[in-house]
């Protein structure tokens, strides 16, 4: 009996793991035929090989960063996503505890009305918010791209959640230690909420660096558009050669990919955090 419970759950784990090994071929496989495509020669761009080239080179590669501008992009990428980053995780954390911790008037009214803008499609709030920004002579500069972003819904959540979480003997004591909110915030609710916020900056950054729709319409010049517009602009260079602008998306894509593997388990932390109890 032992014999064969230990055979079934061999079995039941070789399944799971032919399983995630199915699923990550599906997942990984574009990635790798855009890194195939990007090294293939102008002799071979015909042609439908895309596992292996037969004469593999890296000059798209320098052609993409160097010659169509993507190290500008990439930086432009880098700052904006890097200031709206910082700036949601903060007003999140502000924002998160207010919710959780103070007590004011409408408390709970104004939390729905900030939850309900969640209903609202971004893409309707596009002209209001290019009207304003052009009305502040904010066109082609970073603080369009940047400003707009600064607060986020989700993380106002995620944040209040985890501060809801705190047991309250802690604010207790640290009231009878002498500290205040902001005290409270920053010694021991933030330490505590680490694996969120962590989660937070990750998904904050990863939403801004592949925005496309704004960045196209608030920038007018190389100076300061962002890597998903210079991907667009590739298609347009040397002929629109299909190694160029896989190697501009490969060298767009390495950024995001470094994060999710450095940060998988604070992210993994983070979302799964008061997920269980006891």
């Amino acid at each position: 009996m032992a014999t064969d419970a230990r055979r079934r759950r061999a079995r039941r784990t070789i399944g799971r793991y032919g399983l995630l090994v199915i699923v990550a071929i599906i997942v990984l496989f574009p990635l790798y035929s855009a890194l195939m495509a990007a090294q293939k020669p102008l002799s071979e761009l015909g042609s439908l090989r895309v596992l292996v080239p037969e004469r593999p080179e890296l000059g798209a590669f320098d052609e993409a960063f160097n010659d169509a501008d993507m190290s500008r992009y990439l930086l432009n990428s880098a700052i904006v996503s890097i200031a709206i980053t910082a700036g949601q995780v903060l007003t999140s954390i502000l924002a998160g505890y207010a919710f959780a911790a103070l007590r004011f008037p409408g408390k709970a009214v104004a939390f729905y009305l900030f939850m309900a803008t969640l209903m609202v499609p971004a893409e309707a709030t596009v002209v209001v918010n290019y009207d304003t920004v052009q009305t502040l002579g904010w066109i082609d500069t970073y603080q369009a791209l940047i400003v707009p972003f600064l607060a986020f819904a989700v993380g106002t959540f995620l944040l209040r959640q985890a501060f809801l979480g705190i047991p309250r003997d802690l604010r207790d004591a640290a009231t009878v230690d002498g500290q205040g909110h902001l005290g409270f915030l920053w010694r021991i609710a933030i330490p505590l909420s680490r694996p969120t916020i962590a989660a937070l900056s990750l998904f904050s950054f990863l939403l801004a660096w592949n925005q496309y729709l704004w960045p196209l319409l608030v920038t007018n010049s190389d100076e300061y558009r962002t890597a998903q517009i210079g991907l667009k602009q590739l298609a347009n260079v040397g002929g629109g050669q299909l190694s160029l602008l896989m190697a501009g998306t490969m060298l767009a894509t390495l950024p995001i990919l470094v994060l999710l593997v450095v940060f998988e388990r604070q992210l993994i932390r983070g979302l799964t955090s008061g997920a269980v109890k006891g």
